[in-house]
């Protein structure tokens, strides 16, 4: 497997602790909302990546965490607790709100065919870890006490930047998003390890600490949930391309400073997914959810397809026509699929078989190259092998993809069923081509009560059968 390294800004062997224990970590989702579909390209790449490790050979051990206290709006250590946001937007407890958007969030991976870590950490369940860790920062003088709180002093690291290839100048205050000056700090970049005296009004999640009645960081908890789950060595930590400053900045920093070595070989960042405006953000306040595209007829297995087309450290322009490109592309597979399925003949040849899977697994190597993945799987179908072959190499290949290839939709479309809807539909394009939208909205509904859901795209209407 050759992955590109953030931190030494190349593609490089991947080259594990321990093969048979590949140490990994995804940075969790902030539970204090909906997971918008940028933040879900990240964990199905990370997914991806996963199951492609897995397929080649490594045995990965994955953990998450789910922050449900301590990450705030600004990444100088400001503004609100983006847990307390939530809860005040919805009327409920902290509690209640980690609870519902933790369920959510798994809820649209399940949909999404993302695997779920064989380890997943609340950040409130680990306190005591984190005090420990900062009790040792502390005796390294790695730490200080300013206004109560305490924060990470950079200064003490010979290379704070590594990450980012940054100088010290250059990382000025409003670099990112969000950030403010913090006056308790002897350095602007320093961060907090731990509060003790709330910024915030009303603030529900406290526990008693050697620096009195407080709550964690944010970056404190990434690197005490994988070190005490994961280890002292961590092979490859994952997350989205926002993540590098300052939060994975801070993760080195404390765990390095904590353990007193090198703590992880490979950094693998997943890039932006923009729409027209930019940056798909919730500070943005309205944003595209999984349950969002349901509504419009999409089905989650779409945009994952959607995202696999494209390479991870791209940024992904989504737009709804690009969307319906990509629905279109994946039901002409399905139905490639499907008359493969139903026209099985010849036995499997080995032979060709590890000839394909050589050349898929060429594509994972080559810093997991989803797009070329998919060519090969449409090598495979456009092939003149027989068809048992071409049914084992997609079940194989979709043990990476997780596309639901051979999944059946369970539908069966009788022939007069069939005629009724290309028939209205071949009405509805002639009454909007008279510019007769009223009958034309009239044929949808009448579709719809048929339980048929039509859609517009550049190449012509498709339709769902719900």
């Amino acid at each position: 497997m050759n992955l590109y390294n953030t931190l030494t800004r190349k593609i490089e062997k991947f080259i594990p602790n321990n093969p048979e224990a590949v140490k990994m970590y995804t940075c969790g989702p902030t539970v204090y909302h909906y997971a918008h579909i940028g933040n879900l390209r990240s964990y199905i790449m990370e997914d991806v990546l996963e199951k492609a490790l897995n397929y080649i050979g490594y045995n990965v051990i994955r953990c998450m965490n789910i922050t449900d206290v301590g990450h705030l709006t600004s990444d100088s250590d400001s503004g609100e607790d983006k847990m307390l946001k939530g809860a005040k937007r919805e009327h409920k407890t902290v509690i209640e709100i980690a609870d519902m958007y933790t369920k959510a969030f798994f809820n649209d991976c399940e949909k999404l065919n993302i695997k779920k870590p064989q380890h997943i950490v609340k950040a409130t369940d680990c306190i005591d870890i984190y005090i420990n860790i900062i009790k040792t920062l502390l005796e390294k003088n790695y730490a200080y006490i300013s206004n109560g709180n305490v924060y990470f002093d950079v200064t003490k690291l010979k290379d704070y930047y590594t990450l980012t290839n940054h100088k010290e100048d250059e990382m000025v205050v409003g670099v990112r998003e969000g950030v403010e000056e913090d006056l308790g700090k002897k350095n602007q970049s320093d961060f907090v390890l731990w509060f003790t005296k709330s910024k915030f009004d009303a603030q529900e999640l406290k526990w008693e600490s050697p620096w009195g009645l407080g709550y964690p960081g944010w970056h404190i908890e990434c690197s005490g949930i994988s070190i005490s789950v994961l280890g002292e060595y961590l092979d490859i930590h994952c997350g989205g391309v926002d993540n590098i400053f300052p939060h994975h900045t801070n993760e080195i920093a404390q765990s390095e400073g904590y353990l007193g070595h090198k703590w992880c070989n490979y950094w693998f960042h997943i890039e932006h997914l923009n729409d027209e405006t930019g940056k798909m953000s919730k500070s943005k306040g309205d944003f595209l959810t999984l349950s969002l595209l349901e509504e419009k007829g999409y089905k989650p297995i779409h945009y994952r397809f959607f995202c696999l087309q494209s390479h991870y450290r791209k940024q992904l322009l989504f737009s709804y026509d690009i969307l319906d490109s990509s629905v279109n592309a994946y039901n002409k597979l399905k139905s490639k699929i499907k008359s493969i399925k139903e026209n099985k003949n010849g036995d499997i040849d080995f032979e060709i078989v590890k000839k394909f899977k050589e050349q898929f697994i060429k594509t994972l190597e080559n810093d997991l190259n989803t797009s070329l993945a998919l060519t090969t799987l449409y090598d495979v179908i456009k092939s003149d092998i027989n068809n048992a072959t071409k049914l084992y190499l997609i079940e194989d290949f979709d043990k990476v993809l997780s596309l639901d290839l051979l999944k059946d939709d369970n539908i069966n479309i009788d022939s007069e069923l069939l005629k009724y809807i290309n028939e209205k539909i071949e009405m509805r394009r002639q009454a909007k081509e008279n510019k007769d939208y009223e009958l034309s909205d009239k044929i949808r509904d009448e579709l719809l009560e048929h339980g048929v859901v039509i859609k517009d795209t550049r190449e012509g209407t498709i339709y769902e059968i719900k």
